[in-house]
């Protein structure tokens, strides 16, 4: 870490749902002197928030518009169908689209779950958010399919959710401006894949680099040291008095 990164915050957004308290305190381990601040943002917000700066890398959900970015593809969640506690599907383990078809779906307009063909039948009303479609699956207007996170995240005890097996399924990714990979993001990277402080993809603190180098330096001393005192012992070795 150099000096002038020394207080300077590493800022990070992420998407609802996505927990990256894991992340967070490993960084906080190894980077003491740089604060790292979250933020909460809309899915649909989190790339337009890289582009204008406010953040220095996303926790984003695939697909997004890639150009300009770097994309590390994390991995992938369950869809689940959230329904009433009392509806058929809560019975079963888990369900497939077909087992939807006459029931009323919603589809919020912050749904990042890419669709070919929607599942069940339209709802009345298009949502603005997806814990505002979870209300609505409360009050009995319909099902709502949503990442397990989601499910997780909005949950109600007159809720329940199940998986449906062959629903199209949401990707999280790590992104961040290409032009904008500093060292602090090559740090976060290393941590984000796991790698550890010592890693020879990850950079090296200068403490730990230095020790090294240290003995490196001592051991060369040492190895001189034995090797100008080997002649005078042999030297002194093969003189023999007349």
């Amino acid at each position: 870490m150099t000096d002038g990164e020394t207080g300077k915050a590493f800022r990070l957004a992420y998407v609802p749902g996505v927990t990256p308290a894991k992340w967070a305190n490993i960084w906080t381990e190894r980077m003491p002197g740089v604060p790292l601040t979250l933020a909460t943002v809309p899915a649909s917000e989190v790339v337009g928030l890289l582009r204008d700066g406010g953040a220095d890398a996303g926790f984003v959900r695939l697909p997004v518009d890639r150009d300009g970015l770097s994309v590390i593809p994390l991995y992938v969640e369950t869809t689940v169908v959230v329904v009433p506690k009392d509806h058929a599907v809560a019975a079963a383990d888990e369900v497939t689209i077909a087992d939807l078809a006459d029931d009323e779906v919603l589809h919020p307009l912050d749904d990042t779950i890419e669709w070919t063909v929607r599942p069940g039948l339209p709802a009345f009303t298009r949502p603005a958010t997806t814990a505002e479609a979870v209300e609505l699956v409360a009050s009995g207007a319909g099902l709502l399919l949503v990442p397990q996170s989601l499910a997780r995240l909005h949950h109600r005890r007159d809720l329940t959710y199940r998986p449906v097996l062959d629903a199209p399924q949401s990707q999280v990714a790590l992104a961040w401006l290409t032009d904008a990979t500093t060292d602090l993001m090559e740090d976060f990277i290393g941590i984000v894949r796991g790698r550890t402080v010592n890693s020879s993809r990850g950079r090296t603190p200068a403490s730990a680099a230095e020790k090294p180098a240290q003995r490196q330096a001592q051991k060369s001393t040492q190895n001189g040291s034995r090797r100008r005192a080997a002649p005078a012992r042999r030297k002194g070795k093969g003189h023999r008095p007349r």
